[in-house]
């Protein structure tokens, strides 16, 4: 960790992290961040947040700057930092800055940097009037996988809710990010009870931000707050029986021990180590899931490729890179092969139809998987099945054409956009069941 001082400034000001930036330090950090001119700031949809928030572009990269005092600034750079290094989806740290001072020699508070994170959106972006159901519920069990992530890793977060958490497309469903750790604690594991609270703290914040949209006419009738918020906990529940509660099965019949690697292989979690003890009698064996790693698809699509996607979009990828070694007569263990031709033939064949003005509408994995939902119903529509660049000219020209731009900066340089008179509204196009 480097600190820095810039004696250019009226006093010294410090930054302290991993900044490989320079011009950050250049950024008016004697002026509070509320007035800070349009000139420098960019607009971007965000959420509810107890302290002053900005976004600054440099060299094409994106970066939220928070206003808190330096204690709480320095405590959350380094559980953000913690959460990095155990591969934990949350937003990455880049420094803190202190000892501000206005021109009047008055003290101002530190502040947080960090890289916003990509083609993700703040919750109230995603809850319009246009939102259905069923993409609320894939919204919830997105935030209950981030959650048992973790816990599993001996996080609590202390205040979760759907404010302090960024949501990426994942290939028709939603990933969820840690993106305040302000109130949160890193422990060797959690109780039962500290696990307890973090769910009745998420239970009842999910719900109040739910009633909070419902009494501003920004959710859609179908859906109840308070069902939402109190499926949270059931979503919670059963992938964290899934992934901790023992295995029974005897030597001669291993298929308990099989199906649960499976389904958690198909949640996108891999067993990274298994406590095997026998029972009494000698006949049967238990196993106990000692900890549990996620990113099972992601894992294998970066290994095949170097692909790094979300996990659902992993999924469909692999999926499809089957598919393609089957077609041309690759066997299984030729996949390392047949992953280097999907990926020149298919994957990056796909991406040079798209004009460079619309490849940033999303992000290229997304793009790729929604070319081969709209594959499929062109196939579908034409009772056979439509060539492969058919169809990816089709989508760009009918579908990826009219969408809004995802970029992580939604607009020019100017002021900051209030989430709650934002125009972003989000449709999501398809349900994938």
């Amino acid at each position: 960790m480097r600190r820095l001082e810039f004696p250019w400034q009226a006093r010294l000001v410090q930054m302290t992290g991993v900044a490989d930036q320079p011009q950050l330090a250049f950024l008016p950090w004697n002026t509070p961040l509320e007035t800070w001119p349009e000139d420098v700031v960019v607009a971007l949809p965000r959420g509810i947040s107890r302290h002053i928030v900005r976004f600054v572009r440099i060299e094409g990269i994106v970066y939220a700057i928070k206003e808190v005092e330096f204690e709480l600034a320095e405590r959350e750079y380094r559980l953000l930092t913690d959460l990095h290094r155990r591969e934990i989806p949350a937003v990455e740290p880049v420094a803190v800055v202190s000892d501000r001072f206005d021109a009047d020699d008055e003290a101002l508070p530190a502040a947080l940097i960090t890289r916003h994170l990509q083609y993700s959106l703040p919750y109230r972006a995603l809850f319009s009037s246009t939102l259905r159901a069923e993409t609320a519920e894939r919204l919830l069990d997105a935030l209950a996988v981030l959650l048992v992530q973790l816990h599993l890793a001996g996080f609590s977060w202390n205040d979760c809710s759907l404010s302090n958490t960024l949501f990426r497309r994942d290939a028709g469903a939603f990933a969820a990010y840690l993106v305040d750790a302000e109130t949160g604690e890193l422990h060797d594991h959690l109780t039962d009870g500290q696990r307890e609270y973090d769910l009745e703290t998420a239970a009842t914040n999910v719900a109040g931000e739910l009633m909070d949209l419902q009494a501003g006419e920004r959710l859609q009738d179908d859906i109840d707050p308070i069902v939402i918020g109190v499926s949270l906990r059931t979503r919670y529940d059963s992938l964290w029986r899934e992934i901790t509660s023992p295995i029974t099965f005897t030597r001669d019949d291993r298929h308990p021990l099989e199906t649960r690697i499976r389904r958690l292989n198909e949640l996108g979690f891999d067993f990274a180590e298994l406590q095997t003890v026998t029972d009494a009698t000698g006949t049967q064996m238990i196993v106990q899931p000692k900890v549990v790693d996620s990113g099972h698809h992601s894992r294998r699509l970066i290994r095949l490729t170097g692909l790094d996607v979300e996990e659902n979009q992993a999924r469909r990828l692999l999926n499809d890179l089957d598919s393609y070694r089957v077609k041309i007569g690759l066997e299984p263990e030729d996949e390392e092969f047949a992953a280097h031709r999907w990926v020149s033939e298919r994957f990056e064949t796909a991406m040079a139809v798209v004009p460079a003005d619309l490849r940033s509408r999303m992000e290229p994995a997304e793009i790729f998987h929604e070319i081969l939902e709209h594959r499929w119903y062109l196939s579908e529509q034409a009772g056979h099945s439509v060539p492969f660049l058919d169809a990816v000219r089709s989508y760009v020209d009918t579908v990826l054409v009219a969408k809004p731009d995802e970029r992580s900066v939604i607009g020019s340089r100017s002021g900051d956009v209030d989430d709650a008179t934002a125009e972003l509204r989000i449709v999501v196009p398809f349900d994938e069941d």
